[in-house]
């Protein structure tokens, strides 16, 4: 039976299919609750102005076998605009499933309906994850663009939780704890688990959002709670999931203030740590290690599997899940180039790019290993050498001084 599609406008109307979309999550292995119909609920609502939600359906029978919920925006690249689409919740999404249990066949036959539904240059799919052998169904996407790019978008931490976890941990990261816990211990701090509901979640939000603000993240613009449209995401998205009991929350605090914190998403026994903040006044507490020592605790006693960072940079990650970490899932970015004029261009200057940029890495390495030539240096020195009319005076001043005392001290030894 060929699959049968059906294009929607949104996620939120009241005629959505939920349960189907929900049946089908939990069928696909690598859900995560960024995939949740809160989630993307609260990433639709929370849009910026001038981007567009499409979203395709596939259906076998009465079972849904494909939801691919898509935004269509305005890109510029080169400072010339084009249309590209990114799955919904980008790209405070940290870790994605595709939810697809098509064939080939019809895996081919939705990147068509989107091809003819929404003309674009560019289609980016990011923070995929698949299961480890598995070959994914957007493998099939590839071969049918003008250019294709599976890009490795990082390598998350994880750690999974055992009876081992009971011993204290050994070498460097035991001694940095044992002093995090000192340092915490003398000020008067306390750590809190908090499992919120939709009632108290508001409050929460609230009090974490404000160390945000004045945490280096705050300042950097760069936190969750950046601004209006991301607070209004958060609250939603976090109240949502709380009410569904998937949120888990650990904070330091002192006389009863929030100075530190990690937040978090809990299912399926695999805990995503997503987001921490600080105090900038008690930075060197260490409190973010011993909160993240906090999950691990909390883990063992209510039987959690994993741990895992939500998303970390590709290169120099200082996620301190490292220290703990007993493995590593990747996340990978999908570009699929179209075969419009736009997208062909668009695709040809990063090929373009991706030929000249190992050369110009090269030329930059060899470059800045260029010893300096010494003929460079010689008209300096000569220059310091050649003395000045002025220093010859002076020299000669000097000489005359010097002359005159050795007279004098030759004469009176006589």
């Amino acid at each position: 039976m060929t699959a049968r599609f059906e294009w929607r406008t949104s996620l939120c109307t009241p005629d959505f299919p939920a349960a189907a979309y929900e049946a089908l999550r939990l069928r696909v292995a690598e859900h995560t609750p960024f995939n949740t119909l809160a989630w993307m609920c609260a990433s639709e609502q929370a849009l910026a102005v001038g981007c567009q939600v499409h979203v395709l359906l596939a259906w076998r029978g009465d079972e849904l076998q494909l939801c691919l919920p898509l935004v269509a925006s305005v890109e510029r690249f080169g400072g010339l605009p084009f249309r590209v689409l990114h799955h919904l919740g980008y790209p405070l999404a940290d870790r994605l499933a595709l939810l697809a249990r098509l064939d080939a066949g019809d895996v081919r036959q939705a990147l068509a309906q989107v091809r003819r539904k929404l003309p674009h240059a560019l289609l980016q799919l990011n923070e995929l994850c698949a299961a480890a052998g598995e070959e994914s169904a957007l493998t099939h996407w590839m071969a049918h663009s003008s250019t294709g790019e599976r890009r490795l978008s990082c390598r998350v931490p994880v750690h999974q939780i055992s009876e081992a976890d009971h011993q204290e941990i050994s070498g460097d990261p035991r001694y940095k704890l044992r002093r995090a816990r000192k340092r915490i211990a003398a000020c008067g701090a306390q750590v809190r688990r908090i499992t919120p509901d939709a009632s108290t979640m508001g409050a929460l939000l609230q009090a974490i959002s404000e160390v945000e603000a004045v945490s280096w993240k705050g300042d950097e613009g760069v936190g969750i709670f950046a601004d209006e449209r991301h607070r209004q995401w958060m609250n939603q998205a976090f109240t949502a999931l709380a009410a569904q009991g998937l949120v888990r929350v650990v904070i330091l605090e002192l006389d009863g203030r929030c100075i530190s914190y990690r937040l978090g998403l809990l299912e399926q026994g695999r805990l995503y740590d997503y987001n921490l903040a600080f105090l900038p006044q008690y930075a060197d507490l260490g409190s973010g290690r011993v909160l993240l020592e906090e999950w691990i605790r909390w883990g063992l006693d209510d039987n959690w599997r994993w741990i895992d960072a939500s998303r970390v940079s590709l290169e120099n990650s200082s996620h301190q899940l490292h220290e703990r970490m007993t493995g590593q899932l990747e996340h990978w970015r999908w570009s699929f180039y179209s075969w419009r004029p736009s997208g062909i261009a668009l695709g040809l200057a990063l090929r373009v790019w991706q030929a000249l940029k190992p050369r110009l890495q090269q030329w930059k390495a060899r470059r800045a290993a260029k010893p300096v030539k010494p003929e460079a240096v010689q008209p300096v020195a000569a220059a310091v050498a050649t003395p000045t009319p002025a220093a010859k005076q002076v020299k000669a001043r000097n000489t005359a001084i010097l002359e005159g005392k050795h007279a004098t001290s030759s004469h009176s030894q006589r």
